[in-house]
């Protein structure tokens, strides 16, 4: 299956998760993003599609057969990622693909929440200004001094 292939099915399986699913081809495969989230990736030597799972979603996709999605490292060590296949029958029917596309978002959602450093408090304008002139006025080293009053450079520099 060509990677064009590829993508014409996977968007048609995940039609039902609205217009907003689309698909970038990278690394040799097929990321595809809902709502600017990576969900899914596809493989189009193998003609499979995987789903992004976490702690929360992977028992799912392994009692339902799930194969994770793996590559080989330059180590020569075999790399598994966080996706895993759905049911075979959702790779038929985008209905049925409908729920397990659907724990993908979640476990993606879930993924860049991880991420997001929580918010601190706000520093007033005039404040945040000072502390960041305080900060750059700390890392700033003062030159060295000339070991002899009067050396030239030329006579420092040899030295």
């Amino acid at each position: 299956m060509s990677a064009d292939q590829l993508i014409a099915h996977a968007l048609d399986l995940f039609a039902p998760l609205g217009p907003d699913v689309t698909a970038r081809k990278m690394f040799g495969g097929v990321g595809f993003y809902a709502g600017g989230r990576f969900f899914a990736v596809g493989d189009a030597e193998e003609g499979a599609v995987y789903i992004k799972v976490d702690e929360v979603t992977r028992g799912q996709f392994e009692a339902a057969g799930g194969r994770p999605f793996t590559y080989p490292a330059r180590d020569g060590s075999l790399m598994v990622m966080s996706y895993l296949t759905p049911p075979d029958a959702a790779l038929e029917d985008p209905e049925a693909m409908l729920p397990w596309a659907r724990l993908g978002l979640e476990a993606a959602a879930r993924a860049a929440a991880r991420k997001l450093k929580p918010a601190g408090k706000a520093k007033p304008a005039g404040k945040a200004k000072a502390a960041g002139k305080a900060k750059a006025a700390a890392r700033t080293v003062p030159a060295p001094k000339s070991p002899r009053r009067g050396a030239t450079r030329r006579a420092t520099r040899r030295r």
